[in-house]
């Protein structure tokens, strides 16, 4: 098989264990830089990297940051039309990475999800302090790791927040804190039809957010038949065969927080042992051979 993974750094730790894991199963592997390449289409339709035409790839996993998304969908899609199997599809890349637009599809198919309001404009904050019990999370809608994510304690704070942000034409979104979380959140790996690895995230002392980037702790879980179901379904809703499905545990159920179409490796590998990369490149096998 000849893959290719689109990644801006072959040195990340989740770009080389997939490298790696291809080359234990005998496959040809190249990583390739996204943003490096040149789309053309009409007669005849390629893709070159740099000038240098790139190879027909029998399949490509997509690492694609959220500052690349729509260029990378762009990319993917070019890889599709030439004949490419990928892991993550054009389309699914853009559903996964508009928050508000995902969590409208989840909501839609009947999952559980945080309350949440999208506000794009000067808003009645009446309107959510009506709505929402304090504290409140705010997040920007292209938050990351944790970055860009608020955690905001009474009215007038989330006033100044909101002017501040509308003042810069940024667009955010505000969710229920849910507190009997106890600042911990679920990470699931889903692969196919299959929930392969999860581990429960807790943040450190004072800090409601649970990311490993910024300082959280990790630990392996079991889930219930449910939190399995709620989170392969979430997947699907979206158009994804692979992705880090985010729970929170609350007094209602487990609820879903977000999705994550490129999920690091590096942490929940360590922690639970579980060698994800190879379990995409044996997926990817069995796709290609249907």
């Amino acid at each position: 098989m000849n893959l290719k993974i689109l990644s801006k750094n072959n040195n990340l730790y989740s770009t080389n264990a997939i490298v790696q894991a291809a080359i234990k199963r005998k496959h040809y592997v190249q990583v390739i830089d996204p943003s490096l390449c040149e789309l053309t289409i009409g007669d005849p339709t390629k893709l070159t990297a740099r000038g240098q035409k790139i190879s027909k790839a029998t399949a490509i996993i997509p690492r694609i940051g959220a500052t690349h998304t729509l260029s990378g969908s762009y990319t993917i899609r070019q890889f599709e039309q030439l004949g490419s199997y990928s892991l993550i599809s054009s389309e699914a890349l853009l559903a996964s990475r508009d928050k508000w637009k995902s969590l409208q599809r989840i909501n839609q198919a009947k999952i559980p999800i945080p309350k949440s309001i999208f506000i794009d404009n000067p808003c009645n904050f009446e309107y959510i302090f009506e709505n929402f019990k304090f504290p409140v999370i705010l997040k920007l809608l292209e938050s990351t790791h944790g970055k860009g994510v608020i955690l905001v304690e009474n009215p007038i704070g989330l006033k100044t927040c909101l002017e501040t942000f509308t003042q810069l034409n940024q667009a955010v979104l505000i969710q229920e804190f849910i507190s009997e979380a106890q600042n911990k959140d679920i990470r699931v790996i889903v692969l196919g039809n299959e929930v392969i690895a999860a581990m429960e995230r807790e943040g450190q002392k004072g800090d409601f957010r649970s990311n490993l980037h910024i300082g959280g702790s990790a630990r392996p879980i079991s889930l219930t038949l449910e939190e399995k179901q709620i989170a392969i379904k979430a997947t699907k809703v979206l158009g994804l065969e692979f992705a880090g499905v985010d729970l929170l545990r609350s007094n209602r159920g487990s609820l879903v927080l977000e999705i994550n179409s490129s999920p690091g490796l590096e942490g929940i590998e360590n922690c639970t042992g579980i060698d994800i990369a190879k379990e995409m490149i044996k997926y990817i096998e069995k796709q290609i051979l249907k």
